[in-house]
């Protein structure tokens, strides 16, 4: 017996939604087989939602120019934006972000997946003679880091 309990909305929309990466991804080639080989339905709303903002994040940064990293704006507030240092997530429902805010100032967004509303922006480098962060190449190698299949002892 299935110990899921859901709204009636929830299983209408586990049906409608698009299943086809490319359909949500199609600027992100090659996806990691850890994003397409476990079944949404096996995912939290946290991992999933984790997974693909790592590739949409890659995907923007192949856009930048050397002197712009990624940086988030947050969308319906007033907060500023965000220089992505690093992103994570704790099952069942929540993302959280990790950076700098314009002024240097330490910042973490944690935000439930029901709310995830976010704008990715490019923002000047920190410092000019360094070369750019390139956050979402470094999330995309532990996220298959972390696919690779632990050892049997």
């Amino acid at each position: 017996m299935d110990d899921d309990i859901r709204t009636s909305a929830e299983a209408h929309e586990d049906d409608t939604l698009p299943r086809r990466r490319h359909e949500a991804l199609r600027d992100c080639a090659g996806l990691p087989d850890r994003v397409t080989e476990k079944p949404a339905k096996k995912k939290s709303p946290a991992e999933w939602a984790y997974e693909r903002l790592i590739l949409y994040i890659q995907s923007f940064e192949e856009g930048l120019d050397a002197n712009h990293e990624v940086a988030m704006g947050f969308v319906g507030g007033e907060a500023g934006t965000l220089r992505i240092e690093g992103m994570g997530y704790f099952d069942p429902d929540i993302v959280t972000f990790y950076g700098q805010d314009a002024q240097g100032a330490k910042t973490q967004l944690i935000q439930h997946v029901s709310q995830l509303s976010v704008t990715l922006r490019a923002m000047t480098k920190a410092e000019p003679a360094k070369e750019p962060n390139r956050i979402g190449f470094r999330l995309r190698r532990d996220l298959e880091k972390s696919a690779e299949p632990e050892s049997e002892a």
